[in-house]
C-alpha cells in the first residue's frame, strides 16, 4: 500500500468520522430541544395543578374557619346555660 493510498484511507476515515460527528450533534440538538418542550409541558401542568390545589385548600380553609366560628359560639351558649343554671341553683 503506497503513501497516497494510505492518505486517501485516512481522509476517508476522517470524513466519514466528520459525518457521525455532525449527524450526532444534530441528533442532540433534536433531544434537547424536545426535552425542552417536555419539560415546558411539564411545568405546565404542574403550574394548574397546584392551582387547583390552591383552590380547593382555600375552599377547606374557609369551611374550617366557619367551624371553628360556629364552635365558639356553642361554646359560648354552652357557658351562658351553665351560668344560668349557676344562677337558678344558688
Amino acid at each position: 500500500m503506497t503513501i497516497d493510498e494510505r492518505l486517501e484511507r485516512l481522509t476517508e476515515r476522517h470524513e466519514a468520522l466528520t459525518q457521525s460527528l455532525e449527524l450526532l450533534h444534530h441528533d442532540i440538538g433534536e433531544m434537547r430541544a424536545a426535552a425542552a418542550e417536555r419539560d415546558a409541558e411539564r411545568d405546565a401542568r404542574e403550574a394548574e395543578r397546584d392551582a387547583k390545589y390552591n383552590e380547593r385548600f382555600s375552599r377547606i380553609l374557609d369551611v374550617v374557619e366557619k367551624q371553628a366560628g360556629n364552635i365558639d359560639k356553642l361554646a359560648a351558649v354552652a357557658h351562658d346555660h351553665e351560668q344560668r343554671l349557676e344562677r337558678l341553683e344558688s
